[in-house]
């Protein structure tokens, strides 16, 4: 372990060499500065040198917002399109203007804490409040990062770990009336029938959005009633991408007549629009898209869209397409004539 020593003006400038740099591969110093005479200043490097050799310092001019940005550099190799976009989102819009300048090595749990109690009073839009989801949200973002800084050395211990983040209540969450759901297919079968068929088979299969954007005609069998889910449909900065399911495994799902019934017309439908256009269906197109042929699938954002404008018109504003946790399924067979279940819609609190 190497120190040295420099004069400043009427201070002193105590330099410790803090090993290579595992981003950059050089040689990193710390800094300190020192006032008093120069036997002094010699005394405190040498308990600065013996401090640094113990790790967990991270540079004077290293900040919250260059660990944030090394770290995401490297979790987004493991992170969905989506999640990288939305951590992306959060950064931008709530830590870095706050706290990316603040020196990593001073930051504390307190700082954390009045940083989540001002996003609580006036962290959202127009400066209104903002929910105790999101904020967590942000607090797990600079734990992963800050817990990242402290493997790497550059902090000696988390912060975020010591800080107390709002709770989150749970929701008290409402299913829809069977009637409504219903209401809504029919609604649906009338003016979009591509989006009724969508609809049904999320209600039946409790299939994700996404995984119903992802599904190709090869993944249907029709005469057996079943459906595999393998891949997931994400739209990431750069487009639109496919990967596999949420749970990273393919599942196989059981069909109902009905339901049979539902895609094989929807099949017919794609054929028949298909033909119009000179093109053909093939095994591998997939089973909701914007192209004749069945290129391109829907994405995510575009059927919560078509969702939208149909429930308007349909007058129930009140019921909303449940985007981003797990479907629920909630079997029934209160509807005359519908096999199935409430599908993955959550009334809004």
């Amino acid at each position: 372990m190497r120190g040295h020593l420099r004069k400043r003006g009427s201070a002193w400038e105590l330099r410790a060499y803090a090993g290579i740099d595992p981003l950059t591969n050089r040689q990193k110093y710390l800094t300190r500065t020192f006032r008093g005479g120069k036997r002094e200043a010699e005394e405190a490097l040498a308990r600065f040198v013996t401090e640094v050799s113990g790790g967990g310092h991270a540079a004077q001019d290293t900040t919250v917002g260059n660990l944030i940005d090394d770290w995401l550099a490297i979790a987004r190799r493991e992170l969905s399109p989506t999640t990288a976009r939305g951590y992306d989102w959060i950064v931008k819009t709530y830590i870095t203007p706050t706290l990316g300048k603040v020196p990593l090595a001073r930051l504390r749990a307190s700082q954390l804490d009045r940083f989540y109690g001002q996003l609580r009073e006036k962290g959202g839009q127009d400066g209104k409040p903002l929910s105790a989801a999101t904020v967590r949200q942000v607090h797990a973002i600079l734990r992963r990062a800050l817990q990242q800084g402290v493997r790497w050395g550059w902090i000696k211990e988390n912060p975020a770990a010591l800080a107390s983040p709002p709770r989150v209540r749970p929701a008290q969450l409402t299913p829809p009336e069977p009637r409504d759901v219903v209401a809504l297919i029919e609604a649906a079968n009338a003016e979009d029938p591509d989006l009724g068929c969508f609809l049904y088979l999320a209600a039946t299969s409790g299939a994700r959005r996404g995984e119903l954007c992802g599904l190709r005609w090869s993944d249907l069998d029709l005469k057996a009633g079943v459906m595999t889910i393998s891949r997931n449909v994400v739209e990431g900065t750069d487009g639109v991408v496919e990967k596999d399911t949420k749970t990273h495994a393919s599942r196989r799902i059981a069909l109902d007549p009905d339901t049979v019934a539902v895609i094989a017309a929807h099949r017919k439908r794609m054929t028949d629009r298909a033909a119009a256009c000179a093109a053909r269906v093939s095994n591998e197109a997939h089973v909701f898209s914007v192209d004749p042929d069945g290129d391109r699938p829907w994405t995510p954002n575009e059927v919560t869209k078509r969702f939208i404008r149909l429930r308007k018109k349909a007058d129930l504003d009140a019921v909303r397409l449940h985007d981003y946790a797990d479907v629920l399924v909630m079997p029934t067979r209160a509807c005359r004539g519908w096999s199935g279940g409430v599908f993955g819609l959550l009334v809004s609190a």
